[in-house]
């Protein structure tokens, strides 16, 4: 198939005086989404478009190793809920009177945290905004806070999830933890959403491949992200941790000009906080997973969960490709045990820059040096990729960079400072391919796929700034995405 470098019709593009690898700079021809030559003074070929980096570093697109598309497009049809924007409890209401509801009359609103108004539940929502139906999501994604109207909307109360608060006499407190798809089986229906904009704005961060950690997809959410990939709305490539094990959702390839299709990625297991599994439980998941042909993806964010994932693995056994998600919370002495089971680790430190002066005020202080781990991980031989777990996280993946560097909260502590990365560490965590988050970093190379990113500076200003705004230009299958 024949790449039309810029969507124009031309065959390739000849990029003029790219800085690679943060010492050469050098001529790099694209064509049919590959990289296919480097050199000095590079002959243009008829048809190619020439493009002059200006000694910009030009870099293999980033891989954000863990985030959710569906949830991110959800974010513009929300209320934030929470800091900065929402702070106290008459701002919250403000918010949500102010809110445009959907079409079916709801309102949905995001990133609510504590501090803000207390513990939600259906009753002190009521006092806040009795009106409408009301759901509003904890920032840590997990809960869901719903008014007496939306209760009553989703007819929650019959309901038998193991995720529904209820109080002493059984009434449902509006508290739902980790229910998503069985909470939205009971909203009006929705459309397919609209990942054009998420796909824009990854773009535009230089991101050019994700992996979709939203657990337990079903067929019309692997299917819209199929659609959205194969019509361009979504044009990076796309790892999914909540593929189902059977059928594999790889699927047949793609033929010529259907575009990308998504893979599957090891097999998401949430260890919910909220209510941790039995030991035999847990081992038996591993255990289907990996029968299934599945590494699996393990959501930890307790030292507890942690523990028990260990023990499972234990008794299970360990896949090549078995890798914790978060590790909010590790341990000294369970930083070895990591490495001799060759468990990878995708963690977020950008949550130190997010919320990381919550962490230090709420959390034992025993626990700060525990916190999203990255330099002692690394040192120990555990391969680790970072990523942004947006939205509930930052997505620019510079924020996260230099979080991971510097390991400063919003308002200028130092959480960690033993953990931090060199910036040339932080980036490579990046730039693992989707299916070896933690491995080896991709270089610019004659073969490479053509997913490129193109820096306003040369890498050692890149890496001494890590700030947003660096990215100049991007190429997606050989093809300017941003010019």
């Amino acid at each position: 198939m024949t790449s039309a470098a810029d969507g124009s019709g031309v065959r390739g593009v000849l990029l003029r005086d790219a800085e690679l690898d943060g010492s050469t700079r050098v001529d790099v021809r694209v064509h049919d989404g590959l990289v296919t030559e480097i050199g000095s003074a590079l002959t243009r070929r008829p048809g190619e478009v020439e493009h002059d980096c200006r000694g910009g570093a030009l870099l293999p697109g980033l891989c954000d190793h863990h985030l959710h598309l569906n949830a991110l497009a959800a974010l513009d049809r929300s209320v934030r809920c929470g800091p900065p924007e929402v702070t106290d409890r008459d701002g919250l209401a403000a918010a949500l009177t102010a809110a445009r509801p959907d079409g079916n009359g709801w309102i949905r609103g995001v990133g609510y945290v504590e501090t803000v108004a207390g513990d939600l539940d259906a009753a002190a929502l009521d006092h806040v905004h009795p009106h409408r139906p009301v759901r509003i999501q904890h920032r840590s994604g997990a809960l869901w806070m719903l008014n007496t109207a939306a209760l009553a909307a989703a007819d929650i109360g019959p309901g038998d999830h193991p995720g529904i608060e209820r109080d002493h006499d059984g009434a449902v407190t509006g508290r739902l933890w980790r229910a998503d798809d069985w909470l939205r089986e009971r909203l009006p229906p929705a459309g397919p959403p609209d990942l054009a904009s998420v796909g824009a704005a990854l773009t535009r961060l230089g991101i050019t491949a994700v992996t979709d950690a939203t657990p337990d997809l079903d067929a019309d959410a692997v299917a819209a992200i199929t659609a959205a990939m194969r019509g361009g709305a979504l044009p990076q490539r796309v790892h999914l941790l909540g593929a189902p094990l059977a059928p594999p959702s790889n699927g047949p390839a793609p033929e010529d000009g259907e575009g990308r299709l998504p893979t599957a990625g090891p097999h998401k297991i949430v260890i919910a906080d909220s209510g941790l599994p039995s030991l035999e439980d847990l081992t038996e998941r591993i255990r289907a997973a990996h029968a299934a042909g599945r590494a699996i993806a393990a959501h930890c964010v307790t030292r507890e969960a942690l523990v028990i994932l260990l023990a499972a693995l234990g008794e299970a056994g360990v896949r090549p490709g078995d890798r914790v998600e978060h590790a909010a919370l590790v341990p000294a002495e369970l930083v070895p045990e990591l490495a001799r089971r060759g468990l990878r680790v995708v963690t977020q430190p950008g949550f130190l820059a997010h919320r990381g002066d919550d962490y230090l005020r709420d959390l034992p202080a025993y626990d700060h040096v525990d916190l999203y781990r990255c330099a002692s991980l690394a040192w120990a031989g555990v391969p680790l990729a970072l990523s942004s777990d947006a939205p509930y996280g930052p997505l620019d993946p510079w924020t996260v960079i230099a979080a991971a560097v510097r390991r400063r909260t919003p308002a200028g502590r130092v959480a960690g400072p033993a953990e931090r990365l060199t910036p040339a560490r932080a980036l490579d965590a990046y730039l693992a391919p989707p299916d070896d988050p933690g491995g080896p970093a991709r270089r610019v190379r004659p073969g490479l796929p053509a997913d490129l990113v193109l820096l306003r500076v040369p890498l050692a200003a890149a890496l001494n700034e890590l700030a947003s705004g660096l990215v100049r230009s991007v190429l997606i299958d050989g093809r300017f995405a941003v010019r």
